[in-house]
């Protein structure tokens, strides 16, 4: 369970606690070395991948972790961002930022349900173009003070941030065809259980049984004449 991959994984959560605490510390010495643990957490989101491949080892334990780091890593990033004054240029850039929690939030909810049930719901590419959007617009936008980074952060954040939305509305809509489906399914086997037998089928069912039934009385009764 502990490999370098799943390793990997969890060093991206180890750096959370860490990006909070720039809330509290205002330096820009500080605010450079949150920003660069940020790029080096982002990177380390496709070599976890990548190593678990080539390796052969992948687990399940990483299956699980690996969506759970990305999301607490960008959802941590854009607390801050948000949480900070003047981290921002432009204060509809919390648009995006509200899409894109919005979203991490469905699709886990998504999962946690389609689990349940045993059906996955596998990440497309689209989406892993959403994430790469996403980790290099938080990670320019927490260089804040240094040249234009931050800038082109918040423009390629409403890239992500439509990204984001298609991505979110993909899985929706194929676990609502998944509920559909089952529910469909459901409406038809309670209708073949539940199924009655026509009307007049079974008054001629019930007249053959009553017939059959006199017939073998009155062959009984000659019997014992």
């Amino acid at each position: 369970m502990y490999n370098l991959p799943n390793l990997l994984t969890i060093s991206r959560i180890i750096v959370i606690p860490v990006i909070f605490l720039s809330l509290y510390i205002s330096s820009f010495g500080w605010t450079m070395l949150i920003a660069v643990l940020f790029v080096i957490a982002a990177v380390t989101d496709y070599f976890d991948g990548y190593l678990a491949r080539s390796r052969n080892e992948t687990s399940a334990f990483g299956r699980l972790l690996d969506p759970i780091a990305d999301k607490l890593l960008v959802a941590s990033a854009l607390v801050v961002i948000l949480a900070k004054p003047d981290m921002v240029w432009s204060k509809l850039s919390y648009i995006p930022a509200f899409i894109i929690l919005c979203r991490e939030i469905l699709v886990s909810g998504l999962r946690e349900f389609l689990r349940e049930v045993n059906v996955g719901l596998p990440v497309t590419r689209l989406a892993k173009w959403k994430t790469g959007f996403q980790m290099t617009a938080l990670s320019m936008m927490l260089f804040h003070g240094l040249w234009i980074w931050p800038y082109i952060g918040e423009f390629l954040l409403w890239i992500a941030a439509a990204l984001t939305f298609i991505t979110g509305y993909q899985y929706f809509q194929k676990s609502l065809d998944y509920v559909k489906d089952l529910e469909k399914a459901k409406t038809v086997e309670a209708k073949i259980v539940i199924k009655p037998q026509p009307l007049a089928k079974t008054k001629k069912t019930s007249l053959k049984k009553t017939s059959a039934k006199k017939k073998k009385t009155s062959a009984t009764t000659k019997a014992k004449k």
